[in-house]
């Protein structure tokens, strides 16, 4: 008989932030994914913000035999654990990138952008978070589904 994983629970949130953080840390301050996140087009990085939440649900639901989706608390038809889980992994890059000031150190001080305005700062920070989140979701999922 299999032993059922009880609904969620914040702690599983706290899971989570630990494992998206230690994931998140190393992409956030490497240039490489500034300079990528400075030369994807926004459709670019819609298709990898698609890919992070591919990979959460995976994760969660696919990949963990012993989750139950159909036992999962709801919002608005959406598992509050895989809602919990795209705010952690989009969340802790974002929270690390101002941390860090990444997108100064690298945008505005850094010759990655050749007209640094607010906007393609703004823009270009997003492009980062959503290459930093495929990084951060995996750690997130892991730790939600290890522990």
């Amino acid at each position: 008989m299999r032993r059922r994983r009880p609904r969620y629970r914040i702690a599983d949130t706290a899971q989570q932030v630990v494992g998206g953080f230690l994931l998140a840390g190393p992409f956030v301050v490497t240039e490489e994914v500034w300079v990528l996140a400075a030369n994807m087009t926004t459709l670019h990085a819609g298709l990898v913000a698609g890919i992070v939440f591919a990979i959460g649900y995976g994760a969660l639901y696919k990949a963990d035999a012993d989750r139950d989706l159909d036992r999962e608390a709801e919002v608005a038809g959406v598992p509050i654990r895989f809602v919990s889980l795209m705010v952690v992994a989009f969340g802790s890059v974002a929270v690390l990138a101002m941390v860090f000031t990444a997108p100064d150190t690298f945008l505005v001080d850094g010759e990655i952008l050749p007209d640094p305005t607010p906007m393609a700062v703004t823009v270009t920070t997003l492009k980062a978070i959503s290459v930093g989140a495929i990084f951060s979701v995996v750690g997130a999922a892991t730790a939600d589904s290890v522990f």
